[in-house]
């Protein structure tokens, strides 16, 4: 099932459910799909891949985490409570991502296959990971010790 339908079927069982949170997150879910598509109309696409789609739950996912860490120092817990919860919902539509140890592995392993012996091999090291493991990756996570590695 597309990822677009499963934001359709989770906001039509939430409002018949009477979930308010859950209903507000996919609300605000589908209308930054919604303003992503219109962004890339000039381009000549209607509807942007589901990898595009990951992109945007991942960056949603980001800054609520960064609003939670400012809640919390801001000694607001119930908005950072709210936070967390349309975190825990974007979440539902991501792939489950890789182990710490999963995730060292696969570096070291693309590492070894592509030659990358210095730091200026990390785009190519980074590109072949993203190839080989796609959504299950986390960029993020992999950046680092990707860097660790190669500067090893």
């Amino acid at each position: 099932m597309a990822l677009r339908e499963m934001f359709s079927d989770g906001l039509k069982a939430s409002m018949r459910a009477g979930d308010a949170a859950r209903t507000s997150t996919l609300r605000m879910i589908l209308a930054r799909l919604k303003d992503l598509d219109i962004a890339a109309r000039p381009k000549g696409v209607t509807a942007i891949p589901d990898d595009e789609v990951l992109s945007m739950l991942r960056g949603m996912v980001k800054s609520r985490r960064e609003s939670v860490e400012l809640y919390r120092q801001g000694n607001r817990p119930e908005l950072a409570a709210k936070e967390e919860a349309e975190i825990a919902v974007i979440e539902g539509f991501l792939p489950q991502q890789m182990g710490d140890a999963d995730l060292l592995a696969a570096v070291e392993a693309v590492v070894v296959e592509t030659g990358a012996a210095s730091p200026k091999d990390m785009g190519r090291v980074m590109a072949a990971l993203k190839a080989a493991h796609g959504a299950a990756l986390d960029l993020g996570r992999a950046g680092p010790l990707v860097r660790a590695r190669l500067s090893a």
